[in-house]
């Protein structure tokens, strides 16, 4: 018999908001994902100028109290630039992963629920959909309906589709071999019943987990469909568009490029490590010792 690891003498009895504020991890990517979210819900109320408004003669300028991180090529203030894009960001990734994890949850349930050529024929259509990346969806449906945020989301919502279907499955299935899904089978519950009374709660923390690393995938995602133009299209303002704007003046104006990459870069560095650390403490056994 393997041994179970051994959960820290630390954590065993605290309860789990005294484990979450010792868990770095799960601490600094609160943090992080915390001023995420603010930035995009004051950026609905307040700017410090209009992010569409644009200033030629004051173009290019550097980081001054009456424009804290400068100006771009066309005299736009890069603070309210970097606050609205972050509100595009999370719309994309909530709409996007809401996607994957409403239709690919429902998918894994059935796969495992059912299994047999039901379970096969899911897992092979999620086969197939992993061929396709969100960028390429994109680049297709581009050619096809033309540029826009919508088929953004909808490209990276497709591909969360398989990832979330796997995870469901292969979790739903260790759930439904252990003992009291069996006795559940025994006093006469039916697959489905079974399903949402038992195998869904005990996965929900698996779930969670996921969204938040997906949550970071399908902005980096955004940024990256922005900046070759298949993304969020002006004037809406957008990270990746602030980089592909700023390549031609990296000698210019060096800036303009690193502010909207360091924020995608926090961005995508605090979801996971979030993410990380509520795995952490939604499995004790995997609890590190601090």
């Amino acid at each position: 018999m393997s041994a179970v690891p051994a959960i820290p003498q630390a954590a065993v009895g605290l309860p789990l908001w005294r484990r979450a504020l010792q868990h770095r991890s799960f601490v600094f990517g609160g943090v992080l994902s915390v001023l995420l979210v603010f930035a995009a819900l004051l950026s609905m109320f307040w700017t410090p100028w209009s992010p569409y408004e644009m200033n030629l003669p004051d173009k290019l300028q550097a980081p001054t109290a009456q424009h804290w991180l400068g100006t771009d090529a066309f005299g736009r203030d890069v603070a309210s630039l970097l606050l609205v894009g972050a509100r595009n960001s999370i719309l994309v990734g909530v709409i996007a992963v809401g996607i994957g994890l409403l239709l690919g949850t429902a998918l894994g349930l059935i796969a495992a629920a059912r299994r047999g050529w039901v379970e096969e024929l899911i897992m092979r259509l999620s086969d197939f959909t992993f061929a396709f990346p969100a960028i390429l969806s994109a680049i297709m449906m581009t050619a096809v309906f033309g540029a826009g945020i919508v088929n953004s989301i909808i490209a990276i919502g497709i591909f969360n589709i398989p990832t979330f279907a796997r995870i469901t499955r292969a979790s739903a299935n260790a759930i439904w071999s252990r003992e009291f899904v069996l006795a559940a089978r025994a006093c006469g519950k039916g697959p489905w019943r079974i399903t949402f009374d038992h195998v869904l709660p005990n996965i929900l923390s698996v779930l969670t987990v996921q969204v938040t690393i997906r949550f970071a995938i399908a902005i980096l995602a955004e940024a990256a469909l922005s900046y070759l133009g298949l993304g969020t299209q002006p004037p809406q303002p957008s990270w990746g568009r602030m980089l592909a704007e700023a390549q031609t003046l990296l000698f210019q104006a060096p800036l303009l490029a690193v502010f909207p990459g360091v924020t995608i870069a926090l961005a995508v560095l605090g979801l996971n490590l979030l993410g990380d650390g509520l795995r952490d403490l939604m499995d004790p056994r995997l609890a590190r010792k601090r």
